[in-house]
């Protein structure tokens, strides 16, 4: 079927699919690195020497060679070309349902961005597991499909769902002040700037702005959904009142500067991407 004539939520998905997969292709080293030092606190004792992202860097640079940057990249693809695909459908799909052609304010922002996530992050969790376990270097899984086996055969398929409540805590906040930080700042731009040949600079530039603020507001639920997908037997609350039992406020922010630049930089090139290819193929984003 040619893409001129699917239905416009397919052609959002497809565009949104396209812009995830050019973002995680760059951007995985930041989150391999993010979920290291998430779950390097499990072994390390109060008052131990403070490990950075440069030092994790090097230390798989160093043992994994240059390409163990980006491990985890497989289930990174299962579940962002598929992922944001979802999201960006879904966006697009309530936002003509109920704002039609216009801008959202925003609360509607804020409703807009969340409950695309909500839809997105649900039907995708059990990839997401799998990519978090990729990541950290505790599991040696050979695929994807593999891993998927291994957990539903040895932990139940309930396992594939674990962090359900940390990751909505997580994404669906970020998702809803980033659109709605992003939607306020590009309709602050000048009209003409919007609609110039620098408009997908304009763009990128909103979305970093949007992304900064929306990772570190966030960054605490994300290093609880790190250590319960890690650890399935920990739930959300125990997995709270350890990390902040061993490690105080900061370990709640372990891992915040390569989340920050990854959710940003990912964020903001997967919305200038998508609104490109929304315009060139007709519709409005």
């Amino acid at each position: 079927m040619e893409l001129s004539l699917a239905h416009p939520a397919i052609k959002a998905f497809m565009c949104g699919s396209v812009s995830g997969t050019c973002s995680t292709l760059l951007f995985q080293p930041l989150d391999l690195v993010k979920t290291r030092l998430q779950t390097l606190q499990s072994g390390m004792q109060p008052g131990s020497g403070r490990v950075g992202m440069v030092t994790v860097l090097l230390s798989v640079v160093r043992t994994e060679r240059l390409l163990g940057l980006w491990k985890g990249v497989s289930p990174s693809f299962a579940r962002t070309i598929p992922g944001v695909g979802i999201y960006f459908s879904t966006y697009y799909s309530l936002k003509q349902h109920f704002l039609q052609d216009r801008s959202p304010g925003a609360a509607e922002a804020v409703l807009l961005g969340g409950s695309a996530r909500t839809v997105a992050g649900v039907f995708m969790l059990p990839v997401t597991v799998i990519k978090t376990r990729f990541e950290c270097g505790r599991y040696s899984y050979g695929s994807v499909t593999g891993a998927l086996r291994s957990v539903c055969r040895t932990e139940g398929p309930g396992a594939l769902f674990s962090g359900l409540m940390a990751t909505l805590l997580r994404d669906v906040p970020f998702s809803g002040i980033y659109v709605m930080l992003y939607s306020q700042a590009k309709a602050s731009l000048p009209k003409e700037m919007r609609s110039s040949a620098s408009a997908p600079l304009a763009t990128f530039s909103c979305g970093v702005v949007a992304g900064v603020l929306a990772s570190l507001i966030t960054q605490p639920a994300d290093v609880v959904k790190t250590h319960v997908q890690v650890n399935p037997q920990l739930r959300t609350a125990l997995a709270i009142r350890h990390i902040y039992t061993e490690h105080r406020l900061q370990g709640f922010f372990r891992g915040a500067v390569p989340r920050a630049l990854r959710r940003t930089m990912m964020a903001a090139m997967a919305w200038t991407v998508y609104e490109q290819m929304m315009t060139s193929i007709g519709l409005k984003s």
